[in-house]
């Protein structure tokens, strides 16, 4: 296996210029630099990262913090992340933290306090988490994916704002029955954007004088859990509703999933709408709000290494990410209408 000592002597220069040459920590002139480039790709040299954090005091490494990665959304996130950091030479360390875990009190006591890093994206945290401040402490750039969080740059959605149009999309065909499927269980943490997508559901039944018939259905954001929830509340035909506004896809697709199983058709019987723009989305026919979780990865890692690198103007404290409402075939006017 070929050395530092090896590279020097093919490209013709000292062991410490081929050091600086590949690490950049330190002046080597455009010509030498090439030729030391040469001269390791020929050999198949690859400096550790160790040499090249000791001599420029960067680790080429940026944390990310999710607080689950067995869904679609964090998963998505994840990818973009990777694809953009590769390329560009860097590593990603990803630790998974799910609220009230032993695992998170870890990550911020011990991993995050050792600082091998030299930024870090910040998946769903909320906004009102002490792990916040432990963030800010480390003293390394954050950047946050998800709630808007206080002196953070932030990339997110205006989660009441997508929730009132789907809504509305559900009151424009005609429904006045429509339940919020997903609201966060009691014995659940609280969780910022579901309490939001909430409030866009119950404003714009508000806005059309249908206050009567807010009703809130508690789900995990699973599949499961919103079968199980859905298996429960459409059993009654009497107190049926007509539309379900989920507080996410794997919500909404768990509520058709259900409805099938019982008989019930949607959308003849019963609409469903999303958010997200879940893979499953299209086989399921489902009408949704999408959003775009790969490209999100994808920004915040941009705005993030322009905070490291300091190229181009600081991030803005809050980003709004993309979105599209995408018609489908699981709504329909109510037979009523």
């Amino acid at each position: 296996m070929s050395g530092i000592a090896d590279v020097a002597r093919l490209a013709g220069v000292s062991k410490s210029t081929a050091s600086r040459a590949l690490t950049g920590g330190g002046y080597v002139s455009d010509g030498t630099r090439q030729r030391v480039a040469d001269a390791a790709a020929s050999l198949g040299y690859v400096p550790s990262t160790s040499a090249v954090s000791l001599a420029t005091g960067r680790t080429r490494t940026i944390a990310l913090i999710v607080p689950k990665v067995n869904r679609w959304y964090f998963g998505s996130i994840v990818e973009g992340v990777e694809r953009t950091l590769i390329p560009l030479g860097y590593d990603v360390t990803l630790y998974v933290a799910e609220p009230g875990s032993n695992d998170r009190e870890s990550l911020y006591s011990t991993y995050l306090a050792r600082k091998r890093f030299d930024g870090i994206i910040a998946v769903a945290l909320e906004p009102d988490d002490a792990d916040l401040e432990r963030l800010a402490n480390i003293g390394k750039p954050v950047v946050s994916i998800g709630n808007a969080l206080s002196g953070v740059p932030t990339l997110g959605l205006d989660n009441i704002a997508i929730t009132r149009i789907i809504t509305q999309h559900l009151i424009a065909l005609g429904h006045t029955d429509i339940a919020f499927v997903g609201s966060t269980p009691r014995s659940d943490a609280p969780a910022k954007d579901v309490d939001e997508r909430s409030i866009g559901y119950r404003n714009a039944m508000n806005d059309h004088g249908l206050a009567v018939r807010i009703r809130s259905v508690p789900s995990t954001l699973t599949i499961t859990d919103a079968y199980a929830a859905a298996a429960s509340f459409l059993a009654d035909a009497a107190s049926r509703p007509t539309g379900v506004v989920a507080a996410c896809d794997e919500v909404a697709i768990g509520v058709i999933i259900a409805a099938r199983r019982m008989g019930i058709s949607v959308p003849t019987e019963l609409s469903v709408v999303g958010i997200d723009g879940h893979d499953y989305a299209e086989m399921f026919s489902l009408t949704t709000i999408e959003q775009f979780p790969q490209a999100q990865g994808v920004e915040a890692t941009r705005m993030l290494l322009s905070m490291i690198e300091g190229t181009g103007d600081h991030p803005a404290w809050r980003t709004e990410a993309d979105t599209r409402l995408v018609v489908r075939a699981s709504t329909a006017p109510p037979r009523s209408a």
